[in-house]
């Protein structure tokens, strides 16, 4: 004699988890390489479509003069670009950072922010362009700035976007 079936308790992968934004910035949040070095990810957007990091100067980031470590501020500028438009473009296509560029412009003596804004015409020029599965590579740009809006970087980072062959 069977008793009443209980309900199958599913778990989400990290997939699912990570897909969701809150989750992503919890996560990087505590990600060691992150917090270690004082990298902050203050907001993204639930579409996907912004995100809002910050950079404090602590004693494991200064440099040997004192100020921002360059890594410390090319890292913060690291995987958004590539997050965003992925997350934006779906499961469909491969995205990579392919190169990075940063111009130091003033040094960073205290703490930074930086922006990631996607425009969603931006997102679909890229669709539209790997529909066919060739390559697409896109520029994207953004400032570090000081809490005063003084600009101390500017980064520079191509993304590799291709639609998954077996999706083509």
């Amino acid at each position: 004699m069977a008793g009443p079936s209980l309900p199958v308790l599913r778990l989400p992968t990290w997939q699912e988890l990570l897909g969701r934004p809150e989750s992503l910035r919890r996560m990087m949040n505590v990600w060691p390489p992150y917090r270690f070095a004082g990298i902050r990810v203050l907001h993204i957007e639930p579409d996907y479509s912004r995100a809002l990091v910050s950079l404090k100067l602590t004693p494991w980031n200064r440099n040997y003069v004192g100020t921002q470590f360059g890594g410390s501020l090319s890292s913060m500028a690291d995987p958004f670009w590539m997050l965003l438009v992925m997350n934006q473009l779906g499961r469909d296509y491969i995205v990579w950072d392919q190169r990075a560029e940063i111009e130091f412009v003033r040094p960073g003596t205290g703490e930074v922010r930086t922006e990631f804004v996607v425009d969603p015409a931006v997102v679909e020029r890229i669709r539209q362009a790997a529909a066919g599965g060739q390559k697409v590579l896109e520029w994207f740009e953004n400032d570090i700035v000081d809490m005063s809006g003084v600009l101390v970087a500017r980064v520079r980072r191509q993304l590799y976007v291709r639609r998954k062959r077996d999706t083509v």
